[in-house]
């Protein structure tokens, strides 16, 4: 029965994938069969960690996220959790090799957001390392199966990649997090408003990440190719979409991609990757 346990863990995964995003549920839908669980229990491990910093204010958030941690580490050594997701993802650490500092930056980052409200440029670099650039490294280790010397190469492309959208989603959560979070993530914000020059200056840099990282979607295995391609058209078109709204805009709603485009991007990647 332990198997049973083991695939109603994945399926919790993947369930609290397609509820919190949708989008990403898609990228996923298009991976390789043998790859989407493992992405999904990545997904699941890092969105409840970003659940209790972000969303349970009625609740003591630190002792919430240490006893996350320490429940995780426990599911390591005993090969089991009954959380299911917990369950599931310390079965991917396992299977993949991710290695223990890539989770530790995740949760340090994870941890600054409990008292860090405004950011510097090497605070920002390492706070973006930890929630977005490992996460994508979690996930090239899926991707390549164990393979160390082809994720050397795939690395800094993947970071990239995250970058990219971390940013874009602090763009685009922009309202949610000065007003309800009280966090200022983008230096440049610090003693100045958002406005076109300041956009602009953090449009620049995004699209610089676009460009690294496109260079490593290019190389990915076939199995995950279509995936991470999709999930890139999906922030591309956001990031332009945020490009044409008026910064006073952005600091009053939430921008996304319609669903009959996500649809539209879906077969261009589908064509282009066929297509190579």
């Amino acid at each position: 029965m332990e198997k049973l346990f083991n695939q109603i863990s994945f399926e919790t995964s993947k369930m609290v994938t397609k509820q919190y995003s949708t989008s990403f549920a898609i990228g996923v839908r298009c991976l390789d069969e043998s790859i989407r669980d493992a992405i999904y229990s990545i997904y699941g491990f890092v969105r409840f960690a970003d659940e209790i910093v972000d969303t349970f204010h009625e609740h003591d958030k630190e002792f919430l996220l240490d006893n996350y941690e320490k429940c995780y580490y426990e599911a390591l050594r005993h090969g089991i959790s009954l959380n299911p997701i917990l369950n599931s993802f310390q079965q991917t650490v396992k299977a993949y090799s991710i290695e223990d500092d890539l989770i530790q930056s995740f949760l340090k980052s994870m941890r600054s957001d409990l008292k860090k409200k405004k950011f510097d440029e090497q605070e920002i670099n390492e706070y973006i390392y930890g929630s977005a650039e490992v996460v994508g490294l979690m996930c090239l280790k899926v991707f390549v199966k164990g393979n160390k010397e082809y994720y050397d190469e795939l690395k800094p492309y993947a970071m990239r990649l995250g970058a990219a959208f971390q940013k874009v989603n602090f763009l685009r959560d922009l309202q949610h997090d000065t007003e309800e979070l009280c966090r200022t993530y983008f230096p440049i914000l610090k003693n100045q408003p958002l406005n076109k020059k300041t956009k602009d200056i953090i449009l620049q840099d995004i699209y610089k990440d676009y460009e690294q990282a496109m260079i490593g979607i290019k190389r990915l295995p076939n199995e995950s190719k279509l995936g991470v391609y999709t999930a890139y058209l999906y922030y591309l078109k956001l990031t332009e979409m945020i490009e044409k709204t008026n910064p006073d805009e952005l600091m009053k709603k939430r921008i996304s991609v319609p669903n009959h485009q996500k649809l539209f991007l879906l077969c261009r990647a589908y064509i282009t990757t066929k297509l190579n």
